[in-house]
Order: C-alpha cells, then structure tokens, then sequence
C-alpha cells in the first residue's frame, strides 16, 4: 500500500515516520521550501525567530519520550511554567503546565522528526479525488496533513472528508517580530494579552531560545488579521504601539517582520484524534483534539499507527 501525506508540518511528518517505521512506502509533498507547517521558524539577521506556535507542552507519555530525544539532542529545553498577564488594570501572572522552547527554533524539531522520511518540497498538491487519486496520480491512501480550509481547497467534493473539513472556522493571526537594541522591557517569559484590541500574545524570544536577544514576537488579534490579510507589514505600527502601551517599550526598533497565519487555530475541538474515511483519504492535524503542538503530533502518529495496522492485517 502505498501511501501519499500532504503537508509537513508535525502532524504529516509523524504519520508519515510510523509509516516508514512499519514499512511502507510513503510519500510526502508540501509546498514550502521546508518542514515545519506553523512551527516556523525563520532566520532574521543570522538568528531563528519563532514566528508561528511559540512553545509547547507535554501531557502524553509518548510525547514525553521524544520530547526526551529532542532534550538529549541539545533541540528543546524546559522554558516556563509561569505566564504573565497583561492587561488594561496591569500585570498578573498565571502558572500552569511547564512551556517547552527550541535553542534552534521549534521548526528544529520536526527536522528531527522528519529524519528518514522523504519529502518532496515546492510540490503544491493541487486536487485530490476518488479512488484516491492525487493529481489524477493513484494512490492506496491519501492524508492532508493541515487545517481544514486548506484540505477542502484541495479535495474533491464527492470525497468523504470534505464535509467533514467544510464549514469549520479557523482564526487567523499575524506574528510580528521586533528586533531592538537593547533589552528595555522586564523580566518576559511570555504573557497572554486580555481584552486588547490588537495583540492577543507577547513572546520575549530571547528568553524563549535562551541567548537573551532583544527580540519580541507579538500576536495580534483575529480581527487585526483579518483586517490585514493583504497586507501584514500593516499591523506592525499598531503592534508597536501596543508594546509600548502594554511593556513600556519606547525605543524605535532596529528591524520588524510580520507573517500572516491564516489559520492559526481551529475554532472549537474535535474529540477524535484524525478521520480515516472508508474512500481512503484520511485528515490529520491540530485540528483534530484541542489545538497544540502536543495533539498535531498525536493525531499524525496514531493514524500513523492506525494505517500500518491495516496493511498489517490485509
């Protein structure tokens, strides 16, 4: 059975390592120039900023053990279990789960991952059909590997999954990113923003990748990413405006860059971990369980897991 994954962020690049793992022949494409999906990293003036998810958490046993292989590698530390709170009455602070960060950016991590699997980069799929086809190329078994607005540009009306991609929203969001001079603001891991018209999250990437640049990662609200979908460098005056309102950050920057998500998070939970469809085309993402890092790994790995026993069995 051969099996074709779209998308290599960490959800396609998990099923497609339990694939080779088992021996499959499998095939993975994606459109960018790199792995990674929306854990991306980009590299501004010789450094990795993170300007897609901006860390991670470990709830699941397994995940737990290559998170360990990740830490052993020298690719993820122990970042902060303890967040700020920003908002128009002040600063709070709110604990919770410890937050991983990548030293080389959280794109190192999937790299990692992807190690052993074959992935054809700048191949942008552009339908998959009945039979399953991709392309009009058959294939045993086809998963997209990505939000659900993405998979329903690419499938065909009369397969199974697309009613079950349709219709769900997704919010988008516009990372910005702020080299400055000099470190002005206070002790930042990260903090979430309450109730503010224009950024939603701040990430001191410094502290996130623990060299102590003077960078910051701000992400805006839905509606300023909706209003600046065609245009993200639109949003970085107000974004600048708003670390100055929210960290007393007063100094010009020495460089910005804005990337557009558009779709960040899935609005809602599904309460299963992927759709394997009886016509043989299977989604797989974040999307599918509560929308981190964590669940795109699992729900890559399980139907993974869950393809290989078929073969097995057949």
């Amino acid at each position: 059975m051969s099996v074709v994954v779209v998308g290599a962020g960490l959800a396609g690049i998990a099923c497609a390592a339990e694939l080779v793992a088992a021996g499959l022949q499998v095939r993975v494409f994606d459109r960018a120039d790199h792995v990674g999906g929306r854990m991306a990293t980009r590299t501004v003036y010789g450094r990795a900023v993170d300007t897609g998810a901006a860390y991670f958490t470990v709830r699941d046993p397994e995940f737990a053990e290559v998170v360990a292989r990740w830490r052993t590698a020298g690719l993820a530390r122990p970042w902060t279990s303890e967040l700020a709170v920003l908002s128009g009455d002040g600063q709070g602070r709110s604990s919770g789960p410890m937050r991983w960060s990548a030293p080389q950016g959280l794109r190192s991590l999937v790299e990692h991952l992807a190690g052993g699997v074959a992935v054809e980069l700048e191949h942008d799929v552009r339908h998959v059909g009945p039979g399953p086809t991709v392309d009009g190329e058959p294939a045993g078994t086809v998963v997209l590997a990505m939000p659900d607005p993405q998979a329903v540009r690419v499938l065909d009306p009369a397969v199974h999954a697309y009613d079950a991609a349709a219709g769900r929203s997704w919010r988008p969001v516009v990372a910005v990113a702020a080299g400055f001079a000099r470190r002005s603001w206070g002790e930042l891991p990260a903090a979430f923003v309450n109730d503010h018209p224009v950024v939603s999250m701040v990430a001191d990437d410094g502290a996130r990748r623990g060299d102590a640049a003077p960078v910051l990662v701000a992400h805006t609200t839905s509606d300023v990413a909706r209003t600046h979908d065609a245009d993200p460098d639109g949003a970085i005056p107000g974004v600048l405006d708003a670390l100055s309102e929210l960290l007393d950050v007063h100094d010009e920057p020495v460089w910005t860059r804005a990337y557009r998500w558009r779709y960040a998070a899935p609005e809602g939970e599904r309460d299963v971990p992927f759709l394997l469809g009886c016509d043989g085309v299977a989604l797989a993402g974040d999307g599918w369980g509560s929308s981190r890092i964590e669940t795109a790994w699992r729900s890559g790995t399980l139907l993974g897991r869950e393809l290989a026993r078929r073969h097995a069995a057949s």
